[in-house]
């Protein structure tokens, strides 16, 4: 829709490296399986080009892909923009709210934050994506959603393929009582036969692409509707753990004040036009956002200053009290464990008996902070850890 006028770019050469990775590779491999697949059962075994429905549906399989292809490559390619290097807001005294990153040597604008992937800090910052290895951020969040709501539809028209192409292959080969059961399939008779036979090699593949449609269908489908929440909400998923933790802090410490989210505009539709566009550009600079009357321009950064000083006080220090070798899944620290491993590209630290580590989050099993080093000095990046091995 909105991206259909936007243009794939690419800074230099060096960006077709981001296909040279796990998240890619795996993802174009399900997305070429799925289609492949799709296309050579319609047209061989269930849905000949030469009738009408057949054409229609060869067409709207090559449609998904393109589409599904091209808000891929434009979420990965096109980036979500960076904060320039050096930068500062145009009248000095805002520095004061905002925070400074010694990597960059800019100004954290608001609603960005350092991504250690990217090594930039990315405007508005939604999170690091390893499927399209790069972030999802202001100028690719609109493409990265597209993917995330095509590619469910798309799967679900190659699922309704690989059932039926193996329901009418097998329709008169396999005797389980069918007989007695009465539905029409004269539709699924093919004259002349299909040129290649149904065999076993093709059932196999057929199955196989079922099952890789229905897993994407249901995961990427459950990635769409948490993108689309925050959208409407004119969010980000670290700007919702913000916005939480600010709550936490209000009420922790019992302050008589309530933290109003500053770029919610109040309507769904208004929030929504702000990441989708006509023109497929997204609403603003990225360095400066629209807000709610009331709220200030630097009312979110204010907040993270104002978390920032309380997690020295917040923070919770840990003793290590098992060895731990920074596996991402850990199978020796029990299924519940394993099972609850964040789904982060984020390094898992090793640990040894006695070490002392400083938690400033944490999931049900898993905690999130710094490797304490000695008393003065904390480890410069920040990892996640198996809380079953602390005290």
């Amino acid at each position: 829709m909105s991206t259909l006028c936007s243009v794939i770019k690419f800074e230099n050469l060096q960006d077709l490296r981001r296909l040279c990775h796990w998240g890619p590779i795996i993802a174009l491999g399900v997305i070429a399986i799925c289609s492949t697949m799709a296309m050579i059962d319609s047209v061989l075994w269930y849905w000949p080009l030469h009738t009408t429905g057949g054409s229609v549906n060869f067409i709207m399989l090559i449609n998904w892909t393109v589409m599904i292809l091209y808000n891929y490559f434009n979420a990965m390619f096109a980036g979500p923009g960076f904060v320039p290097r050096g930068w500062k807001p145009e009248n000095p005294q805002d520095s004061m709210y905002l925070q400074y990153c010694k990597v960059c040597q800019a100004y954290k604008a608001p609603r960005s934050h350092h991504c250690r992937k990217c090594n930039r800090c990315v405007m508005k910052m939604d999170h690091h994506c390893p499927w399209i290895n790069n972030c999802c951020g202001h100028q690719n969040h609109a493409s990265f959603t597209l993917f995330l709501l095509l590619a469910p539809l798309g799967c679900t028209h190659a699922a309704f393929i690989f059932v039926m192409t193996m329901y009418t292959q097998l329709y008169n080969r396999l005797s389980f009582g069918w007989n007695t059961v009465k539905i029409d399939m004269s539709a699924a008779r093919r004259d002349p036969p299909p040129i290649v036979p149904f065999g076993l090699a093709a059932f196999a593949a057929t199955l196989f692409a079922l099952g890789l449609a229905l897993g994407t269908t249901i995961a990427v489908g459950m990635l769409f509707f948490i993108q689309i929440k925050i959208i409407l909400r004119n969010k980000t998923s670290i700007e919702s753990w913000i916005e939480e933790k600010a709550k936490d802090r209000i009420q922790y410490y019992q302050l008589d004040e309530v933290f109003v989210f500053p770029y919610d505009m109040g309507s769904k539709w208004k929030n929504l036009k702000q990441v989708f566009t006509w023109s497929g550009v997204p609403e603003g600079d990225g360095l400066e956002w629209p807000i709610r009357e009331g709220c200030h321009q630097y009312s979110l950064t204010i907040e993270q200053l104002k978390q920032k000083a309380d997690k020295r006080v917040r923070s919770v220090r840990y003793k290590v009290v098992e060895d731990y070798n920074g596996a991402c899944c850990p199978l020796n620290r029990g299924v519940r464990t394993f099972f609850t491993s964040p789904c982060t590209e984020e390094p898992r630290i090793q640990l040894q008996k006695g070490e002392l580590v400083l938690a400033t989050r944490g999931l049900r099993y898993w905690l999130y902070g710094d490797k304490i080093l000695d008393d003065s000095f904390i480890e410069g990046f920040r990892v996640w850890f198996t809380y079953t091995l602390l005290e």
